[in-house]
């Protein structure tokens, strides 16, 4: 009777699935989607954390997770373990609640985890409902929010959450238009780079395998050579690649850069990879990277609201 008159109040739902390959076995990864301890180190989109993990992997078993985000936002996510089965399968029915005990979301999802090559595929199978027209916004970034934290995960799994910076930002414009900005040399030229900065571009193929090799002039008359090497280039949702810096002898990080759709918008998450934290450490000293992030996201901005406004006329 309960989950009669909880779908009358649902006002919107929507169904995603989503695979990723992760280097780890199958027992691996069900214990990172199941121990409290390893929830709390990647649960969450980015710029979310985990405040609060308990974790009692048995059908009935409750599964409580209380995540903090930017501005103070805060919500809890009570669920219930409907089927598990080491290490195959879980299911788990939830609901998201505010602080005030507001209901939210309802949800369930299930994990799917099958071996494959070295190491195994993660299937994630995940239906939302919410029960405010308000609430419709969460929907929207449901498939963002998903692949958000299944990049966490990968982080957490790899050791990489302490030795990278992560950037985010809402485009007010669809991944097919922001994707060409990242790869046409027209475009790159217009915003690459901290606030004052300019870049001359010798070569670009941005393909995998191919190089991207371009000088940044800063404000103070220094050049700055630089040389990218692209290993994924997936359109209009993904690239990776490996960036070299003023010496081009080793690379200063990897990373990851990704375009989920959102109510028409792109949703784009920027991570950098060090090698080390000493290495994050360095480049932000140097090169006040974790600053000149932000400023280069700010001025990509800037350009996709110029050609927005150029296509509305």
């Amino acid at each position: 009777m309960a989950d009669n008159t909880q779908m009358i109040d649902v006002v919107a739902e929507r169904e995603i699935m989503l695979t990723r390959h992760y280097l780890a076995t199958k027992e691996t990864m069900f214990a990172l989607w199941t121990k409290a301890e390893h929830l709390a180190m990647w649960w969450g989109p980015d710029g979310f954390s985990c405040t609060k993990v308990e974790s009692d992997p048995r059908p009935g078993g409750k599964l409580i997770i209380v995540m903090e985000g930017p501005g103070g936002f805060m919500e809890t996510m009570t669920s219930t373990y409907r089927e598990v089965l080491p290490p195959e399968r879980i299911v788990v029915d939830s609901e998201v609640t505010m602080p005030d005990g507001t209901k939210v979301i309802t949800s369930s999802y299930m994990v799917t985890f099958r071996s494959a090559g070295e190491g195994t595929d993660v299937t994630v199978q995940a239906k939302a409902g919410v029960y405010q027209e308000a609430g419709k916004l969460a929907l929207a970034g449901m498939k963002a929010g998903w692949n958000q934290s299944l990049q966490c995960l990968d982080d957490a799994l790899q050791g990489a959450t302490d030795r990278e910076l992560v950037f985010t930002r809402l485009y007010d414009a669809p991944p097919d238009k922001v994707f060409p900005l990242w790869t046409e040399e027209e475009h790159l030229a217009k915003w690459w780079g901290p606030n004052g900065f300019s870049i001359s571009v010798e070569s670009i193929d941005v393909r995998p395998g191919g190089r991207w090799v371009f000088v940044m002039h800063s404000p103070d008359g220094k050049d700055y050579p630089n040389r990218i090497t692209y290993d994924e280039v997936i359109f209009p949702e993904r690239i990776v690649y490996s960036h070299e810096g003023p010496d081009l002898a080793n690379a200063q990080f990897h990373a990851i850069v990704t375009f989920d759709e959102m109510a028409g918008k792109t949703a784009l998450s920027m991570r950098l990879i060090f090698p080390s934290v000493e290495a994050k450490r360095l480049n932000i000293d140097q090169y006040h990277s974790d600053v000149g992030g932000i400023e280069t996201l700010c001025r990509l901005k800037g350009v996709v609201d110029t050609l927005r406004h150029h296509e509305q006329k």
